[in-house]
């Protein structure tokens, strides 16, 4: 009542506050040469207010309503240039930094007109962009930027309270993640060991200014990525006055400050908390999870030919059984088989560049380091006899890139190459039931082995900008095995082109060929004689061609349509030797993945087409409306190709976002899913006494594998933001309802234990040999998806 009496005076102050008035500061420069460029034209897009850089390249924009703005630049000999959104605060001087291209070749016929979509030589198609804007006032995201992620085109999840991505029939473990040029290898709390998904996520939405989303036609310096690469470009700092910014939401505080650190150096860094457990545990549920994460990143300025960035992204995850929870047979059956599971995990990274006349080389270096614990007791009574698992692993990376990146006579040129020494620790123990009998994977696992990379492209436009061409290609290699340590086993070609049919309508394309080393816990995973089976079995690389071809329209300067078509053909893929399918539909699920026996043996493929709708106009509608049909199937033992987990067919997602007046915002995401394929429990070897008290679940019928389909899957999602730019400070207020009609999305079918009235399990012939006593079982139908609705509050100062 208190925080609502509270909220209730700041609407009704609002009205008695005068408008405060916003600055951008910030530079222009040469993309190539870093040198400032003077008298270059910088516009806020659709109005009439502008400016002129200085002999210096810097410039003031005054008297700005805060909010989100667009600059559109131009100059003579260089491309036209419209930004992504810039967040105007009131309260600190907002500083930017804006590259333009140079340009050669002489216009006679076609214009170059700036665009404000992402355009890029190399990704013609399959390239998104998604502003500041869009994700800090996400309908359903709550200001999770790995929930933003689901609204892009292609992307599926398998269910509310998940942030996996499939990416156009592709699974999890198929995604790479870079800020400002450093791979972060996990974005989630609680990661699932081996994948990419998680239940919330890790970045800081205060850092973003954009993500670039590549569902193909990845860039030859992102490799190890079959699916997607996604690239987050962090805000600009600079040395300046010291700022704050408090959050409060659902389930977590934040603090972020931006500070100078010289007058040469800039730096913001965050922490977030999270009360979770609390929540969880008024709630009633099995489970209590906690976490914490930092998030840092400092800018230095040295001259003007050379600058260099410091970042570092870390997460502690905790997670302890409320075995107080109400004994619901769903409790007790969650606690019977759930794992305590403890993580955490950091990277961090620096970028230095050096400008040269028309070029520049830039030079990554970082490290990154998973730890993962879990263990299990029977009846949760930690005692050494209970034990079921006892699971620890270590992941780290040490990596080093070098990419030259020049544009001579309008040739843009990516020449580098890159290495990485990799460490990987891993004790397991596990009593398992195989064979018709119970039975232990008990082994320690240590790995050291080096990966190394080179990579090139080069890109041009012909006939007057008409048609643009860009090649590339990739060699990856490492030195686990002799199946693995050939650069040109690896070698990786792509081409793109585009194409002018007519001043608003092009013709994109992009072929080429991806790899992706298999997860570390696959590399790792030894028998308990401790051989490395899969380093025997032949592993290798995974392999993925991709074809996409489509249209692209811009009937006017605010409106983009795209239709594609796309084929994803894979190769060398791992096949579970336990279930006899593909790893290719496992990773969506917390735990690990990749722990176990493979043959590099299954083949795959994914085809579909999508249609994209977007448009953002000057009255403050953004609007992203894209459909996907994707089919996704993978062989099995049998060679027969199979419908993979992702197989969701259809895929529609509506994201719109409408400034209100006054400082009001409105958000909507209407999102649907098809229905996932699933396989059936195994009845006869679920109630064996002996398997189930192995893991306390049921098992999967694999012979049946996929054999059922879930329903669709369809939710509405709604957030409310209203700001409030005082003298001294900036107060931002969101209501979020995620699943607003409060749809229940059905879950595969689950077995538990009868019991009986002392809280036992019931076994029905308790006189027969032990293997071959049997539990009585009951299924359960269970749903997920309520009503969520969440109260933020923002403070700035």
């Amino acid at each position: 009542m208190n925080r609502i009496l509270f909220l209730t005076l700041l609407i009704a102050y609002s009205g008695m506050v005068s408008a405060q008035k916003g600055s951008i500061t910030g530079l222009v420069k040469d993309a190539y040469t870093n040198e400032p460029l003077p008298f270059v034209n910088i516009v806020v897009f659709e109005t009439t207010t502008g400016t002129i850089s200085d002999s210096l390249g810097r410039f003031e924009l005054r008297d700005l309503s805060p909010g989100f703005v667009r600059l559109q630049l131009s100059s003579i000999g260089y491309k036209p240039l419209i930004t992504e959104e810039v967040n105007v605060s009131q309260i600190r001087k907002n500083y930017i930094e804006i590259a333009l291209e140079s340009t050669t070749e002489a216009l006679d016929e076609v214009q170059i007109t700036a665009s404000p979509f992402a355009v890029k030589a190399e990704a013609p198609v399959s390239l998104r962009r998604i502003g500041i804007d869009q994700i800090e006032k996400s309908a359903g995201a709550n200001r999770d930027i790995s929930k933003v992620l689901q609204s892009f085109p292609g992307v599926g999840s398998s269910s509310s309270f998940r942030n996996d991505l499939f990416v156009r029939g592709g699974g999890p473990s198929e995604n790479r993640f870079f800020i400002d040029g450093i791979e972060i290898p996990n974005i989630n709390h609680f990661a699932t060991q081996g994948a990419s998904g998680g239940p919330v996520g890790i970045l800081n939405v205060d850092f973003i200014r954009e993500v670039d989303f590549y569902s193909s036609a990845f860039p030859v310096s992102k490799g190890n990525a079959l699916s997607s690469v996604f690239e987050f470009k962090q805000i600009d700092v600079r040395d300046d006055t010291p700022h704050f910014k408090g959050t409060v939401g659902a389930s977590e505080l934040s603090l972020t400050t931006t500070a100078p650190l010289s007058d040469k150096t800039g730096m913001i860094v965050s922490v977030r908390r999270s009360y979770l457990q609390f929540l969880f545990d008024a709630l009633g549920l099995p489970f209590l999870p906690t976490f914490t994460d930092f998030q840092f990143k400092t800018r230095t300025r040295i001259d003007d030919k050379n600058e260099i960035t410091f970042l570092g992204v870390g997460a502690i995850d905790k997670f302890k059984l409320n075995k107080n929870a109400e004994p619901t047979e769903e409790n007790n059956y969650i606690l019977d088989y759930l794992p305590v599971n403890n993580q955490w995990n950091y990277t961090i990274g620096a970028a230095y560049k050096h400008y040269f006349g028309r070029s520049y080389i830039s030079t990554f270096l970082s490290r990154n380091h998973l730890n993962n614990e879990a263990y299990k007791y029977q009846d949760n009574i930690e005692i050494p006899e209970n034990l079921l698992t006892d699971y620890s692993s270590d992941e780290i990376e040490n990596k080093f890139r070098v990419e030259y990146t020049a544009r001579p006579n309008d040739f843009t040129i990516n020449v580098g190459f890159g290495t990485q020494y990799v460490q990987y620790f891993n004790d397991t123990y596990f009593k398992v039931f195989e064979n018709n009998m119970p039975s232990e994977i008990d082994y320690s696992s240590e790995l050291d082995f080096v990966k190394w990379s080179v990579f090139g492209s080069v890109s041009h436009p012909f006939f007057n900008n008409r048609l643009t061409l860009s090649a590339g290609l990739r060699m990856d290699a490492n030195s686990y095995s002799a199946d693995m340590n050939n650069l040109f086993d690896q070698f990786s070609p792509r081409v793109s082109a585009s194409y002018m049919l007519l001043p608003d309508v092009y013709f994109n394309m992009n072929v080429g060929r991806y790899y992706q080393n298999p997860a570390y816990t696959t590399m790792g995973y030894r028998n308990n004689d401790g051989e490395l089976v899969n380093k025997t079995n032949g592993l290798k690389y995974l392999q993925s061609d991709h074809l996409v071809g489509g249209l692209e329209f811009r009937p006017n300067k605010h409106t983009r349509i795209t239709l594609e078509g796309f084929y994803k053909v894979y190769d060398d893929y791992p096949l579970s030797v336990k279930d006899s399918i593909s790893m290719a539909s496992k990773g969506g699920d917390f735990g690990i993945f990749g722990d176990e026996e493979v043959l590099p043996v299954s083949k795959g493929k994914a085809y579909g087409g999508e249609l994209l709708f977007r448009t953002r106009t000057t009255k403050g509608l953004n609007v992203i409306a894209a459909y996907t049909y994707v089919r996704s199937e993978f062989t099995n033992w049998e060679d027969a190709y199979i419908a993979s987990s992702w197989d969701s067919r259809h895929l529609f997602t509506f994201t719109g976002n409408q400034s209100l007046g006054k400082n009001w915002d409105l958000g909507v995401k209407w999102r649907f899913v098809g229905g996932l394929p699933y396989t059936p429990y195994d009845l006869e070897k679920s109630s064996l006494v002996l398997a189930w008290d192995a893991q306390n679940r049921q098992y999967l019928d694999y012979s049946q594998f996929n054999a059922k389909r879930l329903d669709n899957f369809h939710q509405l999602d709604l957030r409310i933001d209203k700001s409030w730019y005082l003298k001294k400070m900036t107060l931002g207020f969101y209501i979020d309802i995620q699943n607003l009609y409060n749809f229940k999305a059905d879950q595969a079918p689950e077995l538990i234990q009868e019991l009986d009235e002392n809280n036992m399990p019931i076994i029905i012939n308790p006189g027969a040999p032990i293997e071959e006593q049997r539990y009585k079982l009951k299924e359960i139908n269970t749903t997920s998806g309520t009503i969520l609705p969440t109260i933020g509050l923002m403070i700035e100062f």
